[in-house]
């Protein structure tokens, strides 16, 4: 009988530690919560909390890589095509984070969808082709202001990839060629 409640004891006693004490690294903090309210961001380190009273939600301060997949945009001359790009932000302020949205890494990728398609519909193909640095700024500058109000900072937005329909490619390399056959025959005249 004495080894069973030395035993309850135990496990009652690892059970409290466990909620006692928690160890966060370098690149995270804990937000805590006292009965509900915001007491604010601790760590890194040893972390010691009130049990029952207090709970802590970890967030990770290093830089999150989103690959934004491929999205159908229409441009603005009524072309359309595939983009994908690619994000980087981080979390610079943890209690925003945790208390302004409710999942701060989905509702940054569906920002960052919504206006990678909403900006590229706004330009011509043409430009999107030849001026992708000041595309690239203009989507990291307004992802960047939607996010900061959650504690988070968009560093760059890159977009990868542009895929043409096929018979676009083929217009193109058609208009091309007359553009190559034009310019030989004012050399050869």
């Amino acid at each position: 009988m004495p080894f069973q409640v030395m035993l309850v004891v135990g496990f009652l006693v690892l059970f409290v530690l466990f909620n006692i004490v928690k160890i966060l690294k370098e690149y995270e903090r804990g937000v805590i919560f006292r009965l509900g309210r915001l007491v604010g961001s601790r760590g890194p380190g040893l972390i010691l909390l009130i049990p029952f009273i207090e709970k802590m939600n970890r967030v990770d301060l290093r830089v999150i890589t989103y690959d934004i997949p491929p999205q159908d945009v229409i441009t603005k001359d009524n072309v359309s095509i595939k983009v994908n790009a690619v994000l980087y932000f981080q979390v610079v302020n943890p209690n925003d984070a945790i208390v302004s949205v409710a999942n701060f890494f989905e509702a940054t990728s569906q920002i960052a969808q919504t206006t990678l398609r909403s900006v590229l519909g706004q330009v011509e193909l043409d430009d999107l082709l030849a001026q992708r640095e000041q595309i690239n700024a203009r989507l990291q500058k307004i992802i960047d202001e939607q996010t900061e109000p959650w504690g988070i900072k968009v560093s760059v937005v890159e977009v990868k990839n542009v895929d043409l329909p096929l018979e676009m490619t083929r217009a193109m390399a058609k208009q091309a060629e007359a553009e190559r056959e034009r310019r030989a025959k004012v050399i050869h005249a």
